[in-house]
């Protein structure tokens, strides 16, 4: 009877050491810098192998897919040096095409850890890329995650009742826009934006450039308070 009590004990507490080493996931910030004025800083998931490595795959293709700027037809890469080399390359050609232009290209990538619960992981990058047009391309990207595997979680897997919170969600746009004053366009349908995040305050719904307006009016960005949109929260927002 002692034996199979201290055989209990033991498999319980392997269970909890498990369970504790799935979500001891922390982050440190890793800087990159090449020619052509790249710099980049972003996070990087540490603790957990089998975790980490899943999250920092995703982030690092997240990093090299902005910072490509070859053919859209073209696969980009999903290694960040990949990537820079690809940048450089590419400057060079357009430096041999017009040896007298002073343009000077940039690409500034920065992350950071918005969130983090024993439930989800939410991560933004936000990258600015000029190759000389009239403006530069700014993008912001949230990547969500469990936190007890790794893996992306896709917006529609984040809430309960998607039709439900498309309304929530249009009276804080109507609102957003409101106070922005701008001007956006006519869609046939309202769409959920690309970019959903939890914070600390609640969770961020963000518009980028010219997906509801245009590149003059910016970003629209607004954050839905927990206790609002609790109800149709698949995962928890206790962190």
């Amino acid at each position: 009877m002692f034996t199979k009590f201290r055989l209990l004990i033991l498999s319980f507490s392997l269970l909890l050491f498990n369970c504790n080493k799935e979500v001891n996931i922390s982050f440190e910030d890793i800087y990159i810098s090449s020619e052509n004025s790249i710099e980049i800083n972003i996070p990087k998931a540490k603790g957990n192998q089998i975790i980490a490595e899943a999250i920092n795959s995703e982030i690092e293709t997240t990093v090299a897919r902005e910072l490509y700027i070859g053919s859209a037809d073209s696969e980009s890469p999903k290694i960040i040096d990949e990537s820079i080399n690809l940048f450089n390359e590419e400057f060079n050609v357009f430096k041999t095409d017009f040896p007298e232009s002073e343009q000077i290209w940039e690409a500034q990538i920065d992350g950071e850890v918005l969130f983090q619960s024993p439930e989800i992981i939410s991560i933004s990058i936000t990258s600015y890329v000029n190759t000389g047009g009239a403006h530069g391309i700014l993008n912001i990207i949230f990547l969500n995650f469990e936190s007890a595997t790794g893996k992306q979680i896709s917006n529609k897997n984040l809430f309960t009742d998607i039709e439900n919170l498309e309304e929530i969600v249009k009276t804080h746009l109507n609102e957003a826009i409101r106070k922005k004053d701008v001007v956006v366009f006519e869609p046939t349908d309202f769409e959920l934006p690309t970019s959903i995040g939890y914070s600390e305050d609640g969770v961020v719904f963000l518009y980028n450039t010219f997906q509801i307006a245009p590149y003059s009016s910016g970003i629209i960005e607004f954050t839905i308070p927990y206790q609002e949109i609790k109800p149709y929260l698949i995962f928890n927002s206790t962190n």
